[in-house]
């Protein structure tokens, strides 16, 4: 079956908000970040994302603001397009299309109308040599336009934006890359370069690696590999240039930046600590320590009240004056690799795996933030190469979240591997996991695999083991598991002719195990501990078992080495299908029939969704992305799509996510469910930083009584409320942003005239009102005789409608009150 249009393969989250500086805007409300294909806007006080700036097609390298207007802002991105948008509505203003791959863009205010990128020396990515380009951005009413007057500034450029920056009011810029600091000042269209030795023979690496010039001098800071910092000046002439140095970091000076006055100087590097200079005393110095993770990028507000530092874990801190953290915005932490495989929470359905360094984060897919840190290894970790330290490689729940067990192990040089197997239970007064168990030493050699028994009558624990054997651990007082005594033991340990078990799989309902033996599959009966049966298959140890769910629970899958898929009939105990595929991951959707296999092929990925009771494939799809898919989850929907189409059905309950060998999220969306989320991303958001006042619920609560007394009344005629022909225009008026607006005075008189009723309207409205006057008098008469009529029947006898209700004097006198009333103004005000 070939691929299907209407699925999409999307990033959903977990994006990388640390691969480029962030850019405060004007007022310090809001913070902007590259992230993966778009630009995320957050808020400085609620770390809220606001908008997503979503248009590009490929990585975003660089965000800047727009120095003519502060509500705009420019990003470029590896597409070759740099794009204008209005981040506070969240608008795509104008794309400007370069033709090159764009790997960061400067700004100044000196240099209105342009912009300078840094792109390959030749026109394909794998470039190693790189230019600083000027940009004219040409000025046309068209959304998009090609900008293809390019002008040369620098050559053999480094293309990290943190080597490049602007001097004193853009007189000047300076790029350093390797050893050599070049200076180029563009009213004399002249540039100075300026070399260090390596001074390798020394121990010492001189190499730059960040530059930052001060605001209102000429004073140029850069970075270098051993941790000095070096004060460039007189650098305007080739020989009587000077230089002094600063050094505290014990490792490489990841960046730099001055503040928006020049007084101060701040630097970060791997010690995950915030370094504040005196400017002309740098003796005296303050820090900020204990940030959490080596410190990649620092940006400071234009008013100076806020600083902010991006960390090699995903991580942006914004703090207050270089005084205490404001807000801190975590995202996915992407280590370097993902061992405990991709798990979903059953209780908060966020996605779980390895975070920092000894623990696991709990990532909410849906608002893409990071929930909490659980913390497994319990010991500080030391930011420091060649240390062996414990990591955790294995994690799992049982089915209804109340029980997480993790493995976390260290093989330190020329001793035995350690393990440790911890069994947490979930707090609800907390909301986390508290530590219940800790096993020491588990198995004699590495645990292979690990999974809870979803059976309602245990609480059952398998681990497999390279040792040769399978153990079964068992929760002791089942009956009530939030007793302070309940702890687990081992209940059985088993092996088969003394062959190594790499995966295991339990049935649906947990009265089967499967373990897979090298090259045999064993099923077991949890009850009794009983072998069951044996199946075999072609040669090739087994990599992967899965059961079949609902009305395939038959069905028991599993991979080989030898690149097959086999599919055995457990009633039978005989094989069913099989099929030469080179599977490197198999995963199965709770909720569904269906299961996913990923298959590599010609050095990349392919994917195929299918039922095992059904030969012919849901859905597939050639070369997801390059390497080996080996994570990968179905995740549960919050609202279950009502998609009726066979290709797609297999996306209605659960969503599938996986990760990619480069750290990259993906998952695949329906376009009508994409339709539907870009259309609520065009919603205006109100900023969550603004209090709700007692007038907004006032407003808020007449609002919706309004709506409900339309939706209840009957009558057409009541319902038809008619609205002023210049409402639109209205509309329009109040929700296009103020910036883009004409003048006041010329909006002034389009906008009363638009409020004004034509005198032929008029007219024709006027003649039914007469004529509606005529009736209503005439049933007022004809009432009034009636009720003469009534009164004197009443003053005879009781009334023969018997229905009816007896009316009091005091209502009857109110009657005749209302009845007698004059409302002749009423007719006169009509007839003006």
């Amino acid at each position: 079956m070939v691929e299907h249009a209407d699925i999409r393969m999307v990033h959903r989250g977990g994006s990388k908000i640390n691969f480029r500086e962030p850019v405060f805007t004007n007022d310090s409300r809001f913070l902007l970040c590259a992230a993966g294909e778009s630009v995320k806007v957050y808020s400085t006080s609620t770390e809220e994302c606001i908008h997503d700036l979503q248009g590009h097609t490929d990585l975003v390298t660089g965000v800047v603001l727009n120095p003519l207007n502060h509500l705009q802002v420019y990003s470029c991105s590896a597409d070759g397009t740099v794009r204008l948008w209005d981040f506070t509505d969240g608008i795509l203003i104008k794309t400007f299309i370069i033709g090159y791959p764009i790997y960061s863009i400067y700004v100044s205010e000196k240099h209105g109308g342009v912009v300078f990128v840094v792109v390959p020396m030749a026109n394909y990515k794998s470039s190693e040599q790189f230019q600083l380009v000027a940009v004219h951005l040409p000025r046309s009413g068209d959304q998009e336009v090609e900008a293809r007057e390019l002008s040369a500034v620098l050559c053999d450029v480094s293309p990290h934006p943190g080597a490049a920056s602007f001097g004193r009011e853009g007189e000047y810029i300076a790029a350093a890359k390797d050893l050599q600091l070049e200076v180029f000042f563009f009213k004399k269209q002249k540039s100075y370069r300026f070399s260090l030795k390596s001074g390798i023979k020394k121990g010492v690496k001189n190499a730059f690696t960040c530059v930052s010039c001060h605001p209102k001098e000429d004073c140029i800071a850069t970075g270098h590999a051993d941790g000095k910092i070096r004060l460039w000046r007189n650098f305007n002439q080739k020989k009587e240039y000077t230089y002094s140095t600063l050094h505290w970091h014990h490792g490489a000076v990841n960046t730099l930046r001055f503040t928006p006055e020049g007084t101060n100087l701040l630097s970060g590097g791997i010690e995950s600590v915030l370094v504040h200079w005196r400017y002309k005393q740098e003796n005296q110095k303050d820090f900020l320590p204990r940030l959490g993770a080596a410190i990649t990028h620092i940006a400071v507000s234009p008013d100076g009240s806020l600083f902010c530092t991006s960390h090699s874990d995903n991580k942006i801190t914004i703090i207050q004056s270089c005084v205490k953290v404001s807000a801190v915005i975590q995202g996915l932490v992407k280590g370097e690799g993902v061992w405990t495989n991709l798990i979903i929470d059953p209780r908060s359905k966020a996605l779980v795996l390895n975070g920092k360094p000894g623990h696991l984060q709990f990532y909410s897919l849906h608002h893409d933030k990071q929930l909490y840190n659980l913390d497994i290894v319990q010991q500080e970790y030391i930011h420091e190469e060649g240390l062996d330290q414990f990591e955790v490689v294995k994690a799992a729940f049982d089915t209804h979240g109340d029980w997480l067990a993790t493995v976390e192990e260290r093989r330190k040089k020329g001793s035995e591997l350690e393990v440790n197997l911890k069994l947490w239970a979930y707090d609800k007064l907390t909301q986390s996991f508290v530590l219940n168990t800790t096993v020491t030493a588990p198995h004699e050699d590495r645990i292979t695999a690990m999974f809870f028994s979803p059976s309602p009558e245990t609480t059952m624990l398998v681990t497999t083991s390279l040792d040769g054997h399978f153990k079964a651990w068992l929760l002791a007082d089942h009956s009530d598991t939030k007793a302070e005594g309940a702890f687990w033991s081992c209940d059985f340990v088993g092996g088969y002719h003394l062959l190594k078990p790499g995966c295991c799989c339990f049935s649906a309902d947990g009265s089967l195990l499967a373990v897979g033996f090298q090259e045999v599959v064993t099923v077991w009966s949890p009850a009794s501990w009983e072998l069951l049966t044996t199946l075999s298959q072609p040669p090739g140890a087994i990599r992967d078992l899965c059961f079949g769910r609902l009305s395939c629970s038959k069905y028991l899958l599993g991979t080989s080495t030898k690149n097959q898929l086999c599919c055995w009939n457990l009633l039978t105990c005989s094989l069913e299908w099989s099929t030469p595929m080179d599977v490197s991951l198999l995963q199965t959707d709770p909720l569904s029939e269906n299961m996913a296999a990923f298959c590599n092929q010609s050095g990349s990925s392919d994917l195929f969704v299918f039922k095992p009771s059904e030969p012919r494939p849901l859905y597939s799809q050639k070369a997801l992305c390059t390497g080996k898919v080996q994570h990968a989850v179905f995740a549960p929907r919050d609202q279950m799509l009502e998609s009726c189409e066979e290709r797609t059905q297999w996306l209605n309950r659960s969503q599938l996510y996986f990760v990619t060998q480069h750290m990259d999220l993906l998952t695949f969306s329906t376009k009508t469910e994409e339709d539907r989320l870009l259309a609520s991303r065009k919603q205006l958001v109100v900023d969550d930083s603004v209090a709700v006042t007692p007038f907004y619920l006032l407003l808020g609560k007449h609002r919706m009584q309004q709506l409900e007394k339309q939706e209840v009344l009957p009558n057409p005629m009541a319902e038809r409320t008619q609205l002023p022909q210049g409402s639109i225009a209205i509309k329009e008026l109040l929700h296009t942003p103020a910036h883009v607006l004409p003048s006041a005075s010329f909006l002034c008189a389009m906008f009363v005239r638009s409020l004004l009723i034509s005198s032929s309207s008029a007219r024709e409205e006027k003649e039914p009102e007469e004529e509606e006057m005529e009736s209503e008098k005439e049933e007022e008469d004809s009432e009034g005789e009636a009720d003469s009529r009534q009164g004197e029947s009443a003053a005879w006898g009781p009334s023969k409608e018997l229905g009816a209700p007896a009316l009091t004097k005091a209502q009857e006198r109110e009657l005749r009150r209302v009845k007698t009333f004059d409302h002749s103004w009423l007719s006169s005000l009509l007839d003006c």
